[in-house]
Protein backbone atom coordinates (compact mmCIF):
# COMPACT_ATOMS: atom_id res chain seq x y z
CA UNK A 1 0.00 0.00 0.00
CA UNK A 2 1.28 3.45 -0.91
CA UNK A 3 0.49 6.58 1.05
CA UNK A 4 0.85 10.35 0.85
CA UNK A 5 1.03 11.00 4.57
CA UNK A 6 4.48 12.59 4.48
CA UNK A 7 3.39 15.00 1.75
CA UNK A 8 0.20 15.96 3.58
CA UNK A 9 2.13 16.41 6.82
CA UNK A 10 4.63 18.68 5.05
CA UNK A 11 1.81 20.80 3.62
CA UNK A 12 0.59 21.46 7.17
CA UNK A 13 4.20 21.96 8.29
CA UNK A 14 3.92 19.60 11.26
CA UNK A 15 6.49 17.12 12.52
CA UNK A 16 5.96 13.41 12.94
CA UNK A 17 5.92 14.00 16.70
CA UNK A 18 3.24 16.68 16.46
CA UNK A 19 1.07 14.50 14.25
CA UNK A 20 1.54 11.53 16.56
CA UNK A 21 0.42 13.58 19.56
CA UNK A 22 -2.68 14.84 17.73
CA UNK A 23 -3.93 11.34 16.91
CA UNK A 24 -2.64 9.47 19.96
CA UNK A 25 0.14 7.28 18.57
CA UNK A 26 3.92 7.24 18.79
CA UNK A 27 6.23 9.09 16.42
CA UNK A 28 7.57 5.69 15.41
CA UNK A 29 4.09 4.69 14.24
CA UNK A 30 3.90 7.75 12.00
CA UNK A 31 7.37 6.99 10.64
CA UNK A 32 6.41 3.37 9.97
CA UNK A 33 3.30 4.43 8.08
CA UNK A 34 5.22 6.98 6.00
CA UNK A 35 7.88 4.41 5.08
CA UNK A 36 5.26 1.77 4.22
CA UNK A 37 6.38 -0.61 6.97
CA UNK A 38 3.01 -0.44 8.75
CA UNK A 39 -0.54 -0.42 7.43
CA UNK A 40 -2.71 1.62 9.77
CA UNK A 41 -5.92 0.32 11.26
CA UNK A 42 -9.22 1.63 9.98
CA UNK A 43 -9.55 3.71 13.15
CA UNK A 44 -6.13 5.31 12.64
CA UNK A 45 -6.81 5.95 8.94
CA UNK A 46 -10.09 7.65 9.86
CA UNK A 47 -8.36 9.80 12.50
CA UNK A 48 -5.84 10.94 9.88
CA UNK A 49 -8.66 11.64 7.44
CA UNK A 50 -10.49 13.76 9.99
CA UNK A 51 -7.37 15.66 11.06
CA UNK A 52 -6.34 16.54 7.52
CA UNK A 53 -9.89 17.04 6.23
CA UNK A 54 -9.38 14.61 3.37
CA UNK A 55 -10.81 11.23 2.51
CA UNK A 56 -8.91 8.06 3.37
CA UNK A 57 -8.57 7.42 -0.37
CA UNK A 58 -6.60 10.65 -0.72
CA UNK A 59 -3.98 9.26 1.68
CA UNK A 60 -3.79 5.58 0.86
CA UNK A 61 -3.68 3.69 -2.40
CA UNK A 62 -3.34 0.00 -3.20
CA UNK A 63 -0.23 -1.17 -5.03
CA UNK A 64 -0.83 -2.87 -8.37
CA UNK A 65 -0.05 -6.23 -6.76
CA UNK A 66 -2.80 -5.64 -4.16
CA UNK A 67 -5.59 -4.85 -6.64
Amino acid sequence: MKNKLKIERAILNITQEQLAEKIGVSRQTINSIETNRFVPSTLLALKLSLLFGKSVNEFFELDDSEK
